[in-house]
């Protein structure tokens, strides 16, 4: 395994992994890599830059995640994301959304194997930092075991630096992007049979990883673990991440700690125009199990998304929150 390859990611989650979710969830981990939001390449290519690519240096370590297939796009896309300075780019050869699917990437790229590996060797070809793949086992009739090792070594052969597999099928036909989460069956056997077989390449693995017993299980047999919803629903979680596998302290003892390091940041943007629920919506997964956690996920979703809403709101929906109970993250 590459020693710079990340043991823990957060993964890319469309309309949840912003700028502010990154901030936020970096305040819990040193350690654990953050991803972006899939951007495209035709957005960056023709939108706004510093809305699509624009982050904070305190997210680092992050990965930028692109959608597209062109390869020449994605070549002068892959430039604008270096010279933004994040410190890996991810191509998407996994998302199932009908949207993706109309623009020819995302998870129906698992049936154009040379496609892939030709936008993978010319991206490698415009940057120097890494390059690295984030894809299904395959799609629709597909053979599982046939389609992820056909896209494996063809990314392999043209330089990609490591694949993160989430271990489900896409069904572009009859699911929903939701139902392609939970309803095609998981198989892990088959990332760990990809990764024995590819020796020293890193392979990550991702889809229903949700405890960190589950965590360990698989570092077992692969290189890396991803986790999605459950960091985003319950990101108390993440202060575990450095203690238990990095072996270094967390940066904050709790969520109070965390809302307290996130102040300043908050007051930064609303002085920018920004909007507290932009920022705020991200929280709502904050004190489950705590006595007052309802009512502070009500208060946030009801005050924060008024005009003029401050720092007073999530002060007060804080105040609903028991701080006498004991809560294991």
């Amino acid at each position: 395994m590459q020693s710079s390859f990340p043991r823990f990611t957060v993964a890319p989650m469309m309309d949840w992994t912003d700028r502010h979710c990154r901030f936020f969830h970096r305040l819990f981990t040193r350690h654990a890599v953050l991803y972006t939001e899939m951007v495209t390449s035709a957005a960056i290519k023709h939108g706004v830059r510093d809305r699509l690519l624009g982050f904070d240096a305190a997210e680092h370590p992050v990965i930028a995640q692109l959608g597209g297939s062109n390869p020449a796009e994605l070549a002068e896309s892959a430039k604008i994301v270096a010279d933004y300075g994040y410190q890996e780019i991810n191509l998407n050869v996994g998302c199932p959304s009908d949207r993706v699917q109309e623009g020819r990437f995302g998870a129906c790229l698992m049936l154009e194997p040379h496609l892939v590996a030709e936008c993978i060797a010319v991206m490698k070809a415009a940057v120097s930092i890494p390059v690295s793949v984030k894809c299904r086992i395959g799609v629709d009739d597909q053979d599982p075991e046939v389609a992820l090792n056909a896209l494996a070594d063809a990314v392999i052969t043209a330089g990609a630096d490591s694949i993160t597999v989430h271990a489900r099928k896409a069904w572009l036909k009859g699911l929903s992007p939701k139902e392609n989460r939970e309803v095609p069956p998981l198989d892990y056997s088959l990332v760990y049979a990809l990764k024995k077989r590819l020796g020293d390449y890193p392979i990550a693995i991702n889809g229903g990883i949700v405890t960190f017993a589950d965590i360990q299980t698989h570092l077992k047999h692969v290189d890396g673990v991803m986790i999605g919803r459950e960091a985003y629903h319950n990101p108390e979680m993440l202060l575990k991440v450095d203690p238990e596998l990095y072996h270094s302290p967390a940066p904050i003892s709790d969520a109070y700690a965390a809302l307290e390091a996130f102040y300043p940041y908050i007051e930064a943007r609303l002085v920018e125009g920004t909007a507290l629920h932009t920022m705020t919506r991200h929280l709502l997964g904050l004190f489950q199990g705590r006595p007052g956690a309802r009512a502070f996920r009500r208060h946030l979703a009801t005050e924060g998304v008024k005009r003029g809403a401050n720092l007073d709101v999530l002060r007060d929906a804080i105040a609903h929150v028991d701080r006498t109970v004991d809560h294991a993250a």
